[in-house]
């Protein structure tokens, strides 16, 4: 099994990905803004996809020119020329989408308005704002011999590029920055007539009105003229080995390198003359025109994820109330309550507010005697860091393992553990080789003259604002064998070359390849023996070659396997005679999937597990990953009903086929269900449930 047609190419699977978050654009059944939101979540996605995936590519190929690999070459060159054609099509796809959305805005009297557009009213306010609110921000770089612009610009920001013409010269150019960190994008204009229409304009647009302001009386021009633009660059970065540097200083030293790599992609308007093209791709360095794409009138649509609205309510998604948890509630305090029973929570369907309590308390518990977490993306303001902190002053022992490389992550976390370590936790970076992307937290607490450990394993960050708008399981237990081995996790992480042995866990890059692996031969087994057998997976990402062949050979004996993959998915399902046996689906809707889940049938006795590991190389043999077993047979019950639910989605869920065509799932004769909005009435049904079944518990004991 080592042909790659048997491989569906990762690149071009995790495009087929954001052509579902833009089919969630085109799909009328959703708000309107929230469309155009969808429109700001492929965009960032797919500027992701170009410092990351492209960037990589072209790694590549540099790589085998070095070598003299033609073979790779032409590999790499052959899917660069894929990937290219597929980021066109989307790309007119998506200006169709968006201009669509903004008519569709128009019918509710929400109007995103050109600078040509604006009032002799509104001409005036904004031309008040920007002298009042914006110029101050505007620091524009004089483009000449001695600027190096490609390593002036950042790959985060939006920039115009000017040319200031006089006659009978050559013009002269400038770059000026958009300050969308500094202002709001989308800046909403005053009610004239009527209050009911709502009139917003971007901060492009009132700046590129106020241009002849920034350079009046500092260039002699006759004409300007300005185009927005937009560089992408190499998300890569290498460590500096000098040994007398720390971790963090090193970490501080390859963001640096990150600002000013190789720019992959720079979009600009599609209507910036020849002229100006040519020189900015002379200023910038391109190395290939292949670098330079033609876009829309507005770059890094990502901040449209943040889309106001400023119409009615149903023009976007109402909330959904999270979910408190009757396990949870019916005691006084989270150890009494973790102590009755193992409890799992499904984000964002409870409330995250269970697991900041569980650190809330153990802070001031006067038996708690340490506490040990994972940190790998925390919010901005991070109420766990700050109980973290109050733990410390409460005299509690307190060590946080912080991985400095989560991507993208990085300034966030060096600041964190600088605050950290100054408040007095003790602060872990583990192996520099090796990521850590576990989402453990144990807690050691003093009870009846001996240490119990409370854990907790999760599939998502520890981010109170992800946790809003991601899916992803929690698990808190008092098992002690699983804590005891948790607690091992961190002793391997500290001590990476200390020979472990984890009997419940799976742990990457210690057993996880290796555990899985033995799982799908049992169900191999199982089926040939006409035991109960099936395998049901829900991940982000399945890529791993040596695991798909594994699941190709468990298909060929007659295993019935069911997958659910959001994002990249290199198996290819219903081949005959490979995959017959494999469906896969995709689901994208108003929460992004993120849970890992591995369900085995296993002769009747279902063995489940959550994980924190995608089924890549990187996860299996690259990372420090754990995945736990659920023992609940009560929670088990839970896990798959929710999955069964996601099976039976007709709204949202695409087919993934031979083709990554993003066909949806045919309703024949089924009732419409949308299996995210079925969960959440699911969970609520169980808390009803459980509610009444403690009151009658606590009749009976009266």
């Amino acid at each position: 099994m080592n042909s790659t047609s048997i491989y569906y190419p990762k690149e071009l699977s995790w495009l087929a990905f954001n052509e579902r978050v833009l089919q969630e654009a085109a799909d009328e059944n959703n708000p309107v803004i929230e469309r155009l939101r969808f429109l700001g979540i492929y965009s960032n996605n797919l500027d992701e996809f170009f410092k990351v995936r492209v960037a990589g590519v072209q790694r590549m190929i540099s790589i085998a020119e070095n070598t003299g690999d033609e073979a790779e070459i032409d590999a790499g060159r052959i899917l660069l020329d894929k990937i290219q054609d597929k980021v066109i099509r989307a790309s007119k796809q998506f200006d169709l989408i968006h201009r669509r959305i903004i008519k569709e805005l128009g019918r509710y009297n929400i109007f995103i308005l050109k600078a040509e557009q604006l009032s002799d009213t509104h001409t005036k306010w904004v031309t008040d704002l920007f002298f009042n609110k914006i110029l101050r921000h505007i620091a524009p770089i004089l483009v000449h011999n001695k600027i190096d612009l490609s390593q002036r610009l950042n790959g985060s920001s939006v920039y115009f590029y000017v040319a200031l013409k006089r006659a009978g010269r050559n013009p002269k150019y400038a770059v000026v920055q958009i300050p969308t960190e500094e202002v709001s994008r989308f800046i909403q204009l005053p009610s004239e007539k009527s209050r009911k229409k709502k009139n917003i304009i971007l901060l492009d647009d009132i700046i590129q009105l106020c241009l002849e302001q920034i350079f009046r009386g500092f260039v002699k021009y006759d004409d300007i003229e300005a185009y927005s633009f937009k560089l992408t660059r190499d998300a890569e970065y290498r460590l500096n080995e000098e040994i007398d540097e720390s971790y963090v200083d090193k970490m501080s030293e390859s963001m640096k390198q990150r600002l000013i790599a190789e720019p992959v992609r720079v979009i600009h308007d599609d209507k910036m003359p020849d002229y100006m093209i040519q020189d900015l791709a002379k200023r910038l360095k391109l190395k290939s025109s292949e670098t330079l794409q033609e876009a829309g009138h507005y770059r890094n649509f990502k901040d449209f994820i943040g889309f106001p609205n400023v119409g009615r309510a149903y023009l976007e998604n109402p909330k959904l109330p999270a979910i408190s948890t009757e396990q949870f509630n019916h005691y006084n305090t989270v150890f009494e309550a973790i102590t009755a029973d193992d409890i799992l929570l499904y984000y964002p369907y409870h409330r995250f507010l269970h697991f900041t309590e569980f650190v809330r308390q153990a802070a001031f518990d006067r038996n708690v005697s340490h506490i040990r977490l994972n940190i790998y993306r925390v919010a901005s303001q991070s109420r766990i860091i700050n109980s973290l902190i109050d733990a410390v002053d409460n005299g509690k022992n307190v060590t946080v393992v912080v991985e400095l490389r989560a991507r993208f992550d990085e300034e966030a976390n060096i600041q964190w553990s600088k605050r950290m370590t100054d408040a007095g936790i003790k602060v872990v970076f583990g192996n520099p080789n090796i990521k850590i992307h576990s989402k453990l937290c144990v807690i050691s607490r003093e009870e009846r003259n001996q240490t119990v450990h409370y854990a907790h394993f999760g599939t998502g960050n520890f981010n109170e604002k992800t946790a809003k708008i991601y899916t992803d399981y929690s698990l808190f237990t008092r098992n002690q064998e699983l804590a005891q081995e948790a607690l091992d996790v961190f002793d391997f992480i500290i001590n990476p070359y200390r020979n472990v042995k984890f009997k419940h866990l799976q742990v990457s890059p210690v057993n996880s390849r290796l555990k899985i692996q033995s799982f799908i031969r049992t169900e191999i087994q199982n089926y040939n023996q006409d035991l109960p057998s099936g395998i049901t997976l829900k991940v982000n990402n399945l890529v791993d070659k040596e695991l798909i062949d594994d699941l190709y050979r468990a298909s060929q004996a007659g295993v019935n396997i069911r997958i659910i993959v959001r994002g990249m998915c290199s198996l290819i399902p219903g081949v005959a005679g490979l995959s017959d046996n494999i469906t896969i689906i995709s689901i994208v809707d108003r929460f992004l999937e993120h849970p890992r889940v591995m369900l085995f049938e296993n002769a009747g006795d279902k063995r489940v597990f959550i994980s924190s590991a995608d089924w890549m190389t990187r996860n299996m043999d690259g990372r420090i990953e754990v995945g736990a077993p659920i023992y609940s047979q009560r929670l088990i019950e839970q896990i798959d009903t929710t999955l069964n639910l996601q099976f039976q989605d007709t709204l949202k869920a695409r087919i993934i086929d031979q083709e990554q065509s993003n066909q949806y799932v045919k309703r024949g004769n089924r009732r419409h269900l949308r299996s995210q909005m079925a969960i959440y009435e699911y969970l609520k049904q169980v808390e009803k449930q459980a509610i009444l079944d403690n009151q009658t518990q606590d009749a009976e004991s009266e």
